[in-house]
């Protein structure tokens, strides 16, 4: 299935509908994890060191295998690896809502995050096949998805979760079924995809080689591992700690701090849509300029606002750090088309992995120096979006 077969066949936007909803399922549990950790903080009697362990557990499952399921894929396609991902998912969920020690945690987490690291990379490849050519809007379209799931998490976990306790995980298995159902459209029109491309003949139309210079492509990446670093070093503090510094500054109470961290991922899920068609429209550099470098006056000041405050700059930085990614992976896409599902696993590894290690390390932090000597320290994390002055503008070359 070449590009130009993609562009003939327009936009599959119920495709991409469907894909945006899986994505949203799936990261709706996902993001259940993080919400709970003042429960199992609580419950389990564990530290900030710990609670980090747990994110590096998961986070490490959901990015090594990430690559990995991608180039296994673009080799040989399988309708209906999504569905199995979710089983996964639905699995750890399980063993998590029962959860009454540290080693069981580590695995209903890491099982979870092996079906995180199946769903993106395939899920993100299938976002590029049915975009017909629109590739900003798609991923777009398909990020506002798991943002949403995302901001979803917490809210689920504050109004089910928090008031009656821990075992009330099992009753979000239905969301994974839910999210199977949801991938059984997916799944029949990528296996009807596949067998008319194997009759015409277009699997091997893929080009083999990039279209750009080998020195820009390395020079490329390479700046985009730095912008994924800053973004997601800095998304780790608010994803994993946002909570405990709203209650150790403000001493809210859990469940508030859960709509607070809720109301920074909506505003993320809000944002993202606006990211891929400008980004489509005016070029991914752009784009990437404003949503990294753009949040620094705002990270900056929010270790020292009030309450009122930190919830407006939380919003905001949401809002605007949100397009990123969806630009940075297109960009990535763009530079290496023949290796999609390579390119987003590597891509949706590095954050999810940089996201668990840095959790790792400031959970450490936290414990040694304070929750809120962790904020004043990733508020310059933005700063590194600098580098971005040194991508080259590839909007009009294709």
């Amino acid at each position: 299935m070449n590009h130009t077969s993609q562009a003939r066949g327009g936009t599959m936007f119920g495709i991409l509908l469907a894909l945006s909803l899986s994505h949203m399922l799936n990261d709706t549990l996902q993001s259940i994890i993080s919400a709970i950790y003042p429960i199992l903080k609580e419950e389990l009697v564990l530290s900030f060191a710990q609670i980090g362990l747990i994110t590096l557990v998961y986070q490490t499952s959901a990015s090594v295998f990430q690559p990995v399921v991608g180039f296994y894929l673009d080799k040989r396609p399988n309708p209906w690896f999504l569905p199995i991902g979710m089983g996964f998912t639905l699995t750890g969920l399980m063993i998590l809502s029962f959860a009454h020690t540290l080693h069981l945690v580590f695995l209903s987490v890491f099982l979870v995050g092996i079906g995180s690291s199946i769903l993106h990379p395939e899920a993100s490849r299938l976002t590029s096949l049915a975009s017909g050519g629109k590739r900003g809007l798609a991923q777009s379209v398909f990020q506002v998805g798991g943002n949403m799931g995302g901001a979803l998490g917490p809210l689920l976990a504050a109004l089910i979760i928090a008031p009656y306790g821990q075992q009330n995980i099992a009753f979000f298995s239905v969301l994974a079924v839910a999210a199977m159902i949801a991938m059984i459209p997916i799944c029949r029109w990528y296996k009807g995809k596949l067998s008319e491309a194997r009759q015409e003949g277009t699997i091997a139309e893929k080009p083999q080689t990039s279209p750009f210079p080998r020195n820009l492509v390395v020079l490329s990446l390479f700046i985009l591992l730095i912008l994924i670093f800053s973004k997601y070093v800095y998304m780790a503090s608010l994803t994993s700690y946002y909570t405990f510094f709203l209650m150790h500054k403000f001493d809210v109470s859990v469940k508030a701090s859960q709509l607070f961290l809720f109301a920074f991922l909506f505003a993320a899920a809000l944002g993202t849509l606006a990211g891929g068609p400008i980004g489509d429209r005016i070029g991914r550099k752009y784009v990437i300029w404003v949503s990294i470098l753009g949040v620094a006056p705002f990270s900056l000041m929010m270790p020292y606002a009030n309450l009122f405050w930190t919830c407006i700059l939380s919003i905001l930085i949401g809002l605007i750090l949100s397009s990123a990614f969806s630009a940075i992976l297109v960009y990535a896409q763009e530079l290496l088309p023949m290796k999609l599902g390579l390119i987003s696993g590597l891509f949706f590894g590095l954050a999810f992995g940089i996201a668990g290690v840095a959790s790792a390390i400031l959970g450490n932090v936290a414990d040694e120096y304070g929750i809120e000597y962790v904020y004043k320290i990733c508020a310059y994390m933005p700063l590194l979006g600098l580098v971005t002055y040194f991508l080259p503008d590839i909007k009009k070359k294709n």
